[in-house]
């Protein structure tokens, strides 16, 4: 397994250091239009298998509501040869309450 679990300041930072991290969100579209990190990509979990060709290959920050659904979502992209993969422990609820309060709580 090749995915590391970090906090919501960890991936900020991770953010500012990693040119071209892909951001990917695996919540519902509508979970989606509630709250989203500047930058992210959209692909609900339910989709995932279907569109791996619309994932860069190179570091991945998975995203979702808590922290478990993206932590499924990469385990998954391991299984499928992503590598450099990072979980948002909290998700974006994580996220709204210690890098950016401008983002919703929901």
């Amino acid at each position: 397994m090749n995915v590391t679990g970090i906090s919501a300041v960890e991936a900020a930072q991770l953010m500012e250091d990693t040119p071209g991290l892909c951001l990917l969100d695996v919540r519902t579209r509508s979970e989606f239009e509630l709250a989203q990190i500047d930058g992210s990509q959209l692909i609900p979990l339910q989709e995932l298998q279907g569109r791996l060709a619309e994932i860069p290959t190179g570091p991945i920050l998975v995203i979702c509501h808590h922290g478990i659904r993206s932590m499924h979502a990469a385990l998954f992209l391991s299984a499928q040869g992503f590598d450099q993969l990072f979980n948002l422990n909290g998700g974006i609820d994580a996220w709204s309450l210690t890098v950016d309060k401008s983002v919703p709580r929901y």
